[in-house]
């Protein structure tokens, strides 16, 4: 991992923009938008940015840059067409400990702007390091037709239930469970109004419980992670504890959700690992390599009167 993916608070953090161009334009966009404190420095400003100092949305220093200019600010971002510039701002930050960022030039980058999908509060990034930016762009274009539209509202909304919500369910695994039903309900995932969601979410509280008894879903893996169905990569996301083949901690590991429990085992000692975890009422994820099913699951699933899901990756 060449950079340690985080999104930063910047509303009121004094930020230093060094270059009037238009790659300035595009960073003090995004900064604005993150609330930021601005302040540029620059002998010319291109129109667009003179507009915004004119409204008072950024600070303009009409001058060189000097190396005291750093000094005070959280984060500096170097914009200039001049490569030398640009390193010196680059040390003149580093030797105060401020974060900066040379534009095109991640070798002189404490920090780096992914490309973005925006549907706040929900935010996706991406990243290939400044190795590839056009494949970048072509998977945020792929995801932006995958990411509904009203990923904003539902995520406004559900935010503004945490609360009330505690009221009906007292342990976050409950609470985690009901979300999950209530984001895969045909009304919310076509919802377009706050109405439509809570007309939604009061009938779901109305609603019996599903079952707690536990799950086992067989995920049969090969060598090609883009070959998994829909309804496996479901049921991996869904899994609270995930089984996999000892030294086989893979992209499929990977794949499965992020919080879930995940432990290797061994052909030997799988059938007992398998049933106290769905003694514990927990949706167990057994990843597979493909044709060495390694125990009698069928018969495993009944003795445990837990369901069996088979998912051919």
């Amino acid at each position: 991992m060449d950079f340690f993916p985080v999104f930063l608070r910047l509303n009121n953090r004094k930020v230093l923009v060094v270059g009037g161009g238009d790659v300035a334009c595009r960073k003090v966009d995004l900064l604005l938008r993150a609330d930021a404190d601005i302040t540029l420095i620059s002998p010319q400003l291109h129109p667009y940015l003179a507009t915004l100092a004119n409204n008072n949305q950024l600070t303009w220093i009409e001058k060189e840059y000097q190396s005291s200019d750093v000094e005070g600010f959280h984060q500096v971002w170097a914009t200039t067409d001049i490569k030398s510039l640009n390193h010196q701002i680059f040390s003149d930050a580093e030797a105060l400990g401020i974060w900066t960022n040379v534009v095109d030039d991640p070798q002189h980058c404490h920090f780096i702007t992914p490309s973005m999908i925006d549907r706040n509060p929900i935010q996706v990034a991406i990243s290939s390091g400044g190795a590839s930016p056009v494949l970048v762009r072509y998977i945020r274009e792929k995801l932006e037709t995958q990411l509904p539209q009203n990923l904003s509202l539902l995520a406004t909304y559900s935010g503004e239930q945490r609360q009330r919500i505690k009221q009906y369910f007292s342990t976050v695994d409950e609470r985690r469970k009901f979300w999950e039903r209530f984001f895969r309900l045909p009304d919310v995932e076509n919802a377009t109004s706050t109405d439509q969601l809570e007309a939604a979410f009061s009938a779901q509280l109305t609603q019996p419980e599903e079952s707690t008894i536990g799950s086992l879903y067989v995920i049969e893996t090969g060598a090609d992670p883009e070959l998994l169905s829909l309804k496996a990569l479901r049921l991996m996301q869904q899994a609270e504890h995930v089984l996999y083949p000892k030294g086989c901690n893979d992209i499929f590991v990977d794949l499965c959700r992020r919080d879930a429990e995940r432990e290797a085992y061994l052909e030997s000692g799988v059938n007992q690992q398998i049933t106290e975890l769905l003694s514990q009422n927990l949706r167990v994820c057994l990843l597979v390599p493909k044709n060495t099913v390694p125990c009698d699951l069928e018969k495993l699933c009944v003795e445990n009167n837990s369901p069996l899901i088979p998912c051919l990756g």
